[in-house]
């Protein structure tokens, strides 16, 4: 099985107007709820690849009935732990330019945390837990590093979408990969890289620091994938980019749906990255269709 963390999941409140003018009235054009999350975008693709797959999180109130509701409509099973505030409510505005207004999130007290770690002991050898998006503020800094040890010893997996120290500090528990683009990677060591090997020397340093995989995204040039023995380079998928938001998640979700089904990195590669420009051809997640339209664009090269 596969696990994917949302502890900050929003029910997404989508507006269409032509424009917006401050300060006036506005009417919509249509608007919609709609369930968001970085970790209910992977499961939303392993939905997609036919990988069995558990959303894990925290819901509370009205808006958290309505997330799930709509999770059960797209058959994603969930067991998220219910709290009592409300899961929050970010409004999206899509007008003349797109503008976002994202709420913190919910307080979580320590007996929902301790809730939450409980699902740790469903884990089982062979397992793998997709960790992704913001923590809720009043969650510690450190929430998804205090989850590794039990993971690391129920003998599961767990790839981790994060950024800057948070990321680094979980390198010591060995993620099964990591996903930096290649901005990312260069603010990790305080740097900016002159060409693609200062990139790919600096991608080994997180594997000499744990890291099994990285996998570099560099948006139209493709992706790296760096392990222990080889570098290979995905190409990009060709077509117009119209959503970046949810396109990193379906990378992931690519990568490690198809790495669990065949433990081939290559082709994990290969599927992540076609995921990841479906996505971003689309304005929501793709669907298998899509990414089954863009997979044969997608060559992958050993680097040598």
């Amino acid at each position: 099985m596969i696990y994917t963390v949302t502890v900050n999941p929003a029910l997404d409140y989508v507006m269409q107007l032509e424009k917006v003018e401050a300060g006036s009235v506005n009417r919509s054009n249509d608007c919609q709820f709609l369930a968001g999350g970085k970790g209910i975008n992977v499961s939303q693709i392993l939905n997609q690849l036919d990988v069995d797959n558990t959303a894990w999180g925290f819901v509370g109130g009205f808006t958290g009935k309505e997330l799930v509701r709509q999770l059960n409509v797209k058959k994603i099973e969930s067991d998220f732990v219910t709290i009592s505030d409300d899961t929050r409510v970010n409004v999206k505005i899509h007008a003349q330019k797109e503008t976002e207004i994202n709420a913190a999130g919910p307080k979580i007290d320590a007996q929902e945390i301790t809730a939450f770690k409980a699902r740790l002991d469903d884990l089982n050898e062979g397992d793998i837990v997709v960790l992704s998006g913001s923590l809720a503020p009043s969650l510690p800094t450190d929430f998804y590093e205090q989850l590794l040890p039990t993971i690391r010893e129920a003998g599961a997996e767990f790839a981790i979408d994060t950024t800057g120290e948070a990321l680094l500090a979980t390198l010591k528990y060995h993620p099964l990969v990591i996903k930096p683009n290649h901005h990312e990677l260069a603010a990790l060591f305080d740097t900016s890289f002159a060409n693609d090997q200062e990139m790919l020397e600096a991608a080994k340093k997180l594997l000499d620091m744990g890291a099994q995989n990285v996998m570099i995204s560099m948006a139209g040039d493709g992706a790296y994938l760096v392990t222990k023995d080889h570098v290979y380079h995905a190409s990009a998928a060709v077509g117009t980019a119209v959503n970046s938001v949810g396109a990193g998640d379906s990378m992931i979700a690519g990568f490690v749906g198809t790495y669990y089904k065949t433990h081939n990195v290559v082709e994990a590669l290969k599927v992540g990255s076609a995921c990841g420009g479906a996505t971003a051809f689309t304005e929501d997640i793709a669907v298998k269709s899509q990414i089954d339209a863009v997979l044969p664009q997608i060559t992958v090269e050993e680097v040598k």
